[in-house]
Protein backbone atom coordinates (compact mmCIF):
# COMPACT_ATOMS: atom_id res chain seq x y z
CA UNK A 1 0.00 0.00 0.00
CA UNK A 2 1.64 3.23 -1.14
CA UNK A 3 0.56 6.82 -0.89
CA UNK A 4 1.35 9.98 -2.77
CA UNK A 5 3.42 12.60 -0.95
CA UNK A 6 0.66 15.14 -1.70
CA UNK A 7 -2.03 13.04 0.00
CA UNK A 8 -3.37 13.50 3.52
CA UNK A 9 -4.56 10.60 5.66
CA UNK A 10 -8.00 11.50 7.01
CA UNK A 11 -8.60 8.23 8.83
CA UNK A 12 -6.76 4.99 9.54
CA UNK A 13 -8.61 2.05 11.03
CA UNK A 14 -8.79 -1.68 11.59
CA UNK A 15 -11.84 -3.77 10.80
CA UNK A 16 -12.41 -7.25 12.23
CA UNK A 17 -14.16 -9.80 10.05
CA UNK A 18 -17.11 -11.41 11.83
CA UNK A 19 -18.31 -14.17 9.51
CA UNK A 20 -14.92 -15.87 9.28
CA UNK A 21 -11.39 -15.16 10.57
CA UNK A 22 -9.86 -11.99 9.17
CA UNK A 23 -9.01 -8.35 9.60
CA UNK A 24 -8.08 -5.27 7.59
CA UNK A 25 -5.84 -2.24 8.02
CA UNK A 26 -7.32 0.65 6.00
CA UNK A 27 -6.56 4.29 5.17
CA UNK A 28 -8.77 6.97 3.63
CA UNK A 29 -6.56 9.57 1.99
CA UNK A 30 -7.47 12.91 0.44
CA UNK A 31 -5.64 13.82 -2.78
CA UNK A 32 -5.54 17.15 -4.58
CA UNK A 33 -8.09 15.87 -7.13
CA UNK A 34 -9.99 13.17 -5.25
CA UNK A 35 -9.74 10.29 -2.80
CA UNK A 36 -7.79 7.10 -2.22
CA UNK A 37 -9.07 4.07 -0.32
CA UNK A 38 -6.29 1.62 0.49
CA UNK A 39 -6.29 -1.51 2.58
CA UNK A 40 -4.49 -4.72 3.44
CA UNK A 41 -6.80 -7.62 4.23
CA UNK A 42 -5.98 -11.00 5.78
CA UNK A 43 -8.80 -13.52 5.58
CA UNK A 44 -9.75 -17.17 5.38
CA UNK A 45 -12.12 -18.42 2.69
CA UNK A 46 -13.22 -22.05 2.95
CA UNK A 47 -10.30 -22.68 5.31
CA UNK A 48 -7.72 -21.26 2.90
CA UNK A 49 -5.55 -18.22 3.81
CA UNK A 50 -5.54 -15.12 1.61
CA UNK A 51 -3.85 -11.74 1.68
CA UNK A 52 -5.30 -8.86 -0.37
CA UNK A 53 -3.66 -5.48 -0.85
CA UNK A 54 -5.78 -2.94 -2.76
CA UNK A 55 -5.95 0.70 -3.75
CA UNK A 56 -9.05 2.42 -5.14
CA UNK A 57 -8.73 5.93 -6.55
CA UNK A 58 -11.86 8.06 -6.89
CA UNK A 59 -12.43 11.51 -8.34
CA UNK A 60 -13.61 14.49 -6.28
CA UNK A 61 -17.24 13.34 -6.67
CA UNK A 62 -16.38 9.82 -5.38
CA UNK A 63 -16.65 8.13 -8.79
CA UNK A 64 -14.24 5.20 -9.20
CA UNK A 65 -11.31 5.90 -11.53
CA UNK A 66 -8.62 3.28 -10.83
CA UNK A 67 -8.56 -0.05 -8.96
CA UNK A 68 -5.53 -2.19 -8.12
CA UNK A 69 -5.95 -5.48 -6.27
CA UNK A 70 -3.11 -7.85 -5.40
CA UNK A 71 -4.27 -11.22 -4.05
CA UNK A 72 -1.93 -13.82 -2.61
CA UNK A 73 -2.98 -17.30 -1.56
CA UNK A 74 -2.25 -20.97 -1.86
CA UNK A 75 -2.75 -20.74 -5.63
CA UNK A 76 -0.09 -18.07 -6.02
CA UNK A 77 -0.35 -14.36 -6.68
CA UNK A 78 -2.68 -12.42 -8.98
CA UNK A 79 -2.81 -8.71 -9.78
CA UNK A 80 -5.95 -7.07 -11.14
CA UNK A 81 -5.77 -3.51 -12.48
CA UNK A 82 -8.90 -1.72 -13.70
CA UNK A 83 -9.39 1.83 -14.87
CA UNK A 84 -12.51 3.82 -15.62
CA UNK A 85 -12.58 6.58 -18.24
CA UNK A 86 -14.68 9.76 -18.30
CA UNK A 87 -17.52 7.92 -20.10
CA UNK A 88 -17.64 5.28 -17.33
CA UNK A 89 -16.14 2.64 -19.59
CA UNK A 90 -14.14 0.04 -17.66
CA UNK A 91 -10.81 -1.26 -18.90
CA UNK A 92 -8.55 -4.13 -17.89
CA UNK A 93 -5.28 -3.22 -19.56
CA UNK A 94 -6.17 -2.45 -23.20
CA UNK A 95 -9.33 -4.57 -23.07
CA UNK A 96 -12.66 -2.85 -22.55
CA UNK A 97 -15.13 -4.61 -20.24
CA UNK A 98 -18.45 -3.59 -21.83
CA UNK A 99 -20.63 -5.43 -19.29
CA UNK A 100 -19.40 -2.96 -16.62
CA UNK A 101 -20.02 0.21 -18.65
CA UNK A 102 -21.92 2.84 -16.69
CA UNK A 103 -21.05 1.43 -13.25
CA UNK A 104 -19.94 4.35 -11.08
CA UNK A 105 -18.64 2.23 -8.20
CA UNK A 106 -16.35 -0.68 -7.48
CA UNK A 107 -17.40 -3.20 -4.83
CA UNK A 108 -14.53 -5.30 -3.56
CA UNK A 109 -16.01 -8.36 -1.83
CA UNK A 110 -13.28 -8.68 0.81
CA UNK A 111 -13.71 -5.24 2.42
CA UNK A 112 -16.44 -2.91 3.70
CA UNK A 113 -14.46 0.14 2.53
CA UNK A 114 -15.98 0.33 -0.95
CA UNK A 115 -19.45 1.00 0.54
CA UNK A 116 -18.05 4.47 1.24
CA UNK A 117 -18.00 5.29 -2.49
CA UNK A 118 -21.79 5.23 -3.15
CA UNK A 119 -22.55 6.55 0.35
CA UNK A 120 -20.45 9.66 -0.26
CA UNK A 121 -21.30 9.99 -3.97
CA UNK A 122 -25.09 9.77 -3.49
CA UNK A 123 -25.29 12.10 -0.44
CA UNK A 124 -28.77 10.82 0.39
CA UNK A 125 -30.99 12.62 2.87
CA UNK A 126 -32.54 10.57 5.69
CA UNK A 127 -35.45 8.60 4.21
CA UNK A 128 -34.11 8.68 0.64
CA UNK A 129 -33.11 5.60 -1.37
CA UNK A 130 -31.09 5.09 -4.54
CA UNK A 131 -30.35 2.15 -6.83
CA UNK A 132 -26.84 1.72 -8.21
CA UNK A 133 -24.94 -0.76 -10.35
CA UNK A 134 -21.54 -1.68 -8.98
CA UNK A 135 -18.66 -3.53 -10.58
CA UNK A 136 -18.24 -6.39 -8.09
CA UNK A 137 -14.88 -8.10 -7.64
CA UNK A 138 -15.57 -11.53 -6.14
CA UNK A 139 -13.16 -13.40 -3.92
CA UNK A 140 -10.98 -15.33 -4.15
CA UNK A 141 -10.93 -15.61 -7.96
CA UNK A 142 -11.14 -11.81 -8.66
CA UNK A 143 -13.92 -12.41 -11.18
CA UNK A 144 -15.98 -9.37 -12.21
CA UNK A 145 -19.73 -8.98 -12.52
CA UNK A 146 -22.37 -6.28 -12.22
CA UNK A 147 -24.07 -6.22 -8.82
CA UNK A 148 -27.31 -4.19 -8.53
CA UNK A 149 -27.48 -2.48 -5.13
CA UNK A 150 -29.84 -0.25 -3.19
CA UNK A 151 -28.90 2.20 -0.45
CA UNK A 152 -31.49 3.70 1.91
CA UNK A 153 -30.46 6.28 4.49
CA UNK A 154 -32.27 5.33 7.70
CA UNK A 155 -30.59 7.85 10.03
CA UNK A 156 -27.64 10.28 9.83
CA UNK A 157 -25.18 7.42 10.48
CA UNK A 158 -27.17 4.35 9.36
CA UNK A 159 -27.96 2.90 5.93
CA UNK A 160 -29.85 -0.15 4.76
CA UNK A 161 -27.84 -1.90 2.06
CA UNK A 162 -29.50 -4.37 -0.32
CA UNK A 163 -28.02 -6.35 -3.18
CA UNK A 164 -29.14 -9.03 -5.57
CA UNK A 165 -32.70 -7.71 -5.69
CA UNK A 166 -33.03 -7.85 -1.90
CA UNK A 167 -31.55 -11.34 -1.48
CA UNK A 168 -28.97 -9.76 0.84
CA UNK A 169 -29.85 -6.97 3.28
CA UNK A 170 -27.83 -5.36 6.06
CA UNK A 171 -28.05 -2.26 8.22
CA UNK A 172 -24.71 -0.51 8.12
CA UNK A 173 -23.45 2.09 10.61
CA UNK A 174 -20.96 4.71 9.41
CA UNK A 175 -18.83 7.53 10.81
CA UNK A 176 -18.60 11.15 9.65
CA UNK A 177 -16.36 10.15 6.72
CA UNK A 178 -18.87 7.58 5.45
CA UNK A 179 -16.67 4.69 6.63
CA UNK A 180 -18.27 1.58 8.08
CA UNK A 181 -18.20 1.18 11.86
CA UNK A 182 -20.50 -1.85 12.02
CA UNK A 183 -21.71 -4.05 9.15
CA UNK A 184 -23.39 -7.20 10.48
CA UNK A 185 -22.89 -10.00 9.75
CA UNK A 186 -19.62 -9.06 8.04
CA UNK A 187 -17.39 -6.50 9.76
CA UNK A 188 -16.90 -4.24 12.77
CA UNK A 189 -14.39 -1.46 13.39
CA UNK A 190 -12.09 -2.23 16.30
CA UNK A 191 -9.50 0.58 16.11
CA UNK A 192 -9.41 4.07 14.58
CA UNK A 193 -7.14 7.10 14.39
CA UNK A 194 -7.08 10.33 12.42
CA UNK A 195 -9.28 13.39 12.17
Amino acid sequence: MTSSPSSRCLRALVWRRLISPGSEYFELRQQADGWTLAGSVVLAIDGQPYFVDYTVTADAAWGTRDVRVLRRGTGGEELLHLRVDSERRWWKGDTELPHLQGCPDIDLACTPSTNTLPIRRLSLEVGQSADVRAAWIRMPDLSLEVLPQRYTRLAPTRYRYESGGGRFTAEVDIDEHGLVTNYPPGWERVAVSGG
